[in-house]
């Protein structure tokens, strides 16, 4: 695959709800973990993980309630514990930066339909699509990250095959739902790529400024 074609941006602006805590460290970096609360105009309020290297964090302080605008890309690693998730899905910050204007959310993705997507209705008839897109990192590695789509976009997915380029469009969500672990109901939040619309690699072409670099792996 060629990796020149692959590209993860991600944006948000939003208040930091957590103090950072530590995530894991890798190849003798630190990473932490906070939550960042993202408002929707609908109301409603996305809370996103984020991991950020404690230098990063060190050059940006911040505490619980700041207005924070990170840019980065979304991750993803497959936990293999046993508990929670088995798919983890994060944001790796790549800058960290105060702001002080509204609320900010967008993902630019182009990446492989790696799974047949799923194509239904809801109740009310209207169509919905779930994705998962392989996007390609340096050194071999590559993020699975869950994607979905309503109305016309979920038909334009829907009738894509495994294989092929999908570029989009999007926001990252927090939902959460009910899993029945056999003996309880647990409450857990997933995340994934809520899809605007779909795009062309001419449309988010990365420029030199834009692109975002991967020089620090999270995981």
């Amino acid at each position: 695959m060629d990796d020149t074609r692959n590209f993860n941006r991600v944006r948000l602006c939003g208040q930091m709800l957590t103090e950072p805590v530590l995530s894991h460290v890798n190849h003798g970096e630190t990473f932490c973990r906070f939550s960042l609360a993202v408002n929707r105009l609908s109301g409603q309020t996305d809370v996103l993980p984020i991991i950020v290297s404690r230098h990063l964090l060190g050059q940006t302080p911040a505490v619980p309630g700041d207005a924070l605008c990170v840019t980065g890309q979304l991750r993803s690693f497959n936990n293999k514990s046993g508990v929670g998730s088995r798919l983890v899905i994060s944001v790796f910050a790549q800058s960290l930066t105060p702001c002080s204007g509204e609320p900010f959310n967008q993902i630019q993705l182009s990446g492989i339909v790696c799974k047949a997507p799923t194509l239904r209705r809801t109740p009310l008839g209207r169509s919905i699509c779930d994705v998962i897109l392989a996007v390609n990192r340096r050194y071999g590695r590559a993020d699975y990250l869950p994607c979905i789509a309503w109305g016309l976009v979920a038909q334009q997915a829907g009738a894509m095959r495994v294989g092929e380029r999908l570029t989009l469009e999007g926001r990252v969500q927090s939902r959460t739902y009910a899993k029945n672990t056999g003996t309880s109901t647990e409450q857990r939040t997933a995340y994934e790529v809520s899809v605007m619309h779909l795009a062309s690699l001419e449309d988010f072409a990365p420029s030199a400024a834009g692109a975002c670099p991967d020089t620090l792996l999270p995981y």
